[in-house]
């Protein structure tokens, strides 16, 4: 596959966790959250809000509590995705919402050489709980995802993850 097509990029996109010192420009900060705004969303009420976070001690306090999130260590930022359930389609449909949008976050990270990995928030209740406290979120604010960015310190190879045998025809088991 050609290296540049937008394919390579979804195919090639892996979870980093091991980051350099260098930081990312906001101006670079601001194109990920702006790709991953352009996400469809159920009758387009794009119900997804962003806390970026740069405050290391905020890093501590999560990776306290969190147990896959060591690796915020080493990271320039975070971002944490949340579903506004007051501007969402209809009950639920904010976390599709905000799943399509984390991916786009990821994809966009990626297109700009800047390493990137989802953490789950929800739907673990505990981390849900401890995310709203510690970010202060309203009532109608739920926190989704947390999205550690960074330049990688090296690369990852890309398995082979294409798999006839999930594919089904016009019915479950015609493939």
């Amino acid at each position: 596959m050609d290296q540049e097509s937008p394919l390579s990029w979804i195919i090639s996109r892996r979870s980093i966790r091991k980051y350099s010192d260098r930081v990312i420009p906001d101006e670079d900060i601001r194109k990920i959250l702006r790709s991953a705004m352009y996400a469809p969303s159920a009758v387009n009420c794009q119900p997804w809000h962003f806390i970026v976070v740069t405050d290391k001690e905020r890093f501590e306090t999560i990776m306290d509590f969190h147990p896959n999130a060591s690796f915020l260590k080493g990271a320039s930022h975070a971002i944490l995705v949340c579903g506004d359930e007051e501007m969402q389609h209809d009950q639920g449909y904010y976390i599709a919402d905000c799943a399509a949008s984390t991916q786009n976050l990821l994809l966009a990270a990626h297109a700009m050489g800047i390493g990137s990995c989802w953490i789950g928030v929800y739907p673990r209740v505990k981390r849900v709980e401890i995310f709203r406290e510690l970010f202060g979120l309203p009532e109608h604010i739920q926190p989704f995802a947390l999205v550690s960015l960074g330049y990688p310190t090296g690369t990852k190879e890309t398995p082979e993850r294409f798999s006839q045998e999930k594919i089904h025809y016009n019915s479950w088991g015609n493939q």
